[in-house]
This record gives C-alpha cells, structure tokens and sequence, in this order.
C-alpha cells in the first residue's frame, strides 16, 4: 500500500523521525513531501532513508544530492553525512581528502560527530597527514561536549601516553563515561579496566552489553582478544563474540 499525504500532514522533524519506526513508507511519503517544500531537517532525513532503504527505495547518489542540498544550507549532520558518502563511496568514489574537508567544516561549527569522523582521518592519515596531537583535540572536544565514541578514543590515548602525558585514572574515567554512554568499544575498554582491577563480574556484564551492541569488525577482533586474557570467566567470553560474529555474517 502507498500512502499519500496532504500539505497540511506534513510533519516537523521529531514527528517524521518516530513515524519512520512505526511506518517506514508512510514517512517516507512525508519526509518527501516535507524536503520538497525546503524542509531542511527533512532533506537531510530523506538523504538519510535513501542511503539506508528505508521506507523507500536505497538510491545513495540521489542520498548524496539531498545531503548536499541540506549542508548548503547549513545542517551540520548533512554535511557530516557528505563526509561520511566520500569517505566511504557511498554514491560516489572515494574521496576520504574530500571527506576530510566536509568534516572540518561541520567540525569548526561545532558537530561532535564531524570532530570524531575527522578525528579519525587525522589519526589514520586518511585523506590528510596523520596529526595524532590534533586528532586527541579533537576527540577531547567531542568527549566533553558527551560524544561516547570520542570519549572512549581520548581514553585510550591517555591510557598509551600517546602524544599526551599517560594519565591511567584519567583513561579510566573516559572508558566509564565511553560504557555508560552505551558505546561498545568504551564498554569493552572499561571491562579490559575492571578486569585488570580484579572486578570479573563487573566486567562480564560490560562485555556482555559489548556483545549485543558491537559490529563485525569489532566482534572478530574482541574474540581474538579474549581467547588470550589470563582469567578463564573472561576467556570464556571468547566464544560467545566468535558465535555473534557468525550470526551478524550470515545476515
């Protein structure tokens, strides 16, 4: 069934993003109509579903289009999202110099999730020169303005003392805030912490909420990890990744 929908339904941003969870076409139809008529949190929302498929047909050229019209003017996420389409080709090849300029822009206007992405390139030598002193600022930044994934990166450079003076308790604290803040890698860093501090059980319920949240990518390497910790519950864990990264492959 298509469903249409008159001028006056059209709905603001909130109300279109809970519609796509209840009836992904029936938004699609609004987030349409909406970013036609220069809804600009709509026109990055319909970027958004065309990359995905959701509600409507996966087209990421046309994804790209709508992110560049929202970013021209002037919604941060659009332009992120055009850093994340060239980093990673989505619509386009890839670009990840050109990603890097779409995220510094987004970045300098204070996007948390731009000052990550472009964090990450920066730490990589993706697209720019590897500047690790920059990147650190940038993921500080990201993490006191509540960015999880930030905050678990800021901890990891000052549990290595990478160009930063090694502060343990400091990492500590970012990997807590990182778990709490419900991103897996910050919770399977905490639980690595908890573990080193004899807390098993603690340890074993952020792994197991890394377990259910993480990717494959992540999934492949925690298992590889955990086959070799020195306590045998945490060993353990091991499998269960191994068997959630099979099951996430044949999806």
């Amino acid at each position: 069934m298509s469903f249409q929908l008159r001028r006056e339904e059209v709905l603001d941003a909130a109300q279109l993003s809970a519609m796509l969870e209840e009836s992904p076409a029936r938004a699609a139809q609004a987030i349409l109509l909406a970013a036609g008529e220069g809804e600009v949190e709509a026109q990055a929302l319909l970027g958004q579903i065309l990359l995905d498929g959701q509600g409507i047909a996966q087209d990421q050229p046309l994804a790209l289009r709508w992110f560049g019209i929202a970013a021209g003017q002037g919604h941060l996420m659009a332009r992120n999202m055009l850093g994340r389409c060239h980093e990673h080709g989505w619509g386009c090849a890839a670009d990840a110099a050109i990603a890097a300029r779409h995220y510094r822009i987004a970045a300098n206007a204070g996007l948390d999730w731009a000052m990550y992405n472009l964090a990450n390139l920066l730490a990589t030598g993706r697209g720019v020169a590897v500047d690790h002193q920059q990147a650190l600022a940038l993921y500080r930044r990201a993490a006191e303005w509540g960015h999880a994934k930030s905050m678990n990166l800021l901890g990891r450079y000052l549990e290595e003392g990478q160009v930063c003076p090694a502060d343990p308790a400091a990492a500590r604290e970012w990997y807590r805030r990182s778990a709490e803040g419900g991103d897996f890698r910050g919770q399977f860093s905490f639980a690595a912490v908890l573990a080193g501090e004899g807390r098993i059980d603690e340890a074993l319920d952020w792994l197991e909420k890394a377990l259910a949240g993480g990717n494959l990518n992540f999934l492949r390497v925690a298992s590889q990890t955990l086959s070799n910790a020195p306590d045998p519950r945490i060993q353990g864990m091991a499998a269960q990744f191994a068997i959630r990264y099979a099951e996430l492959q044949r999806v």
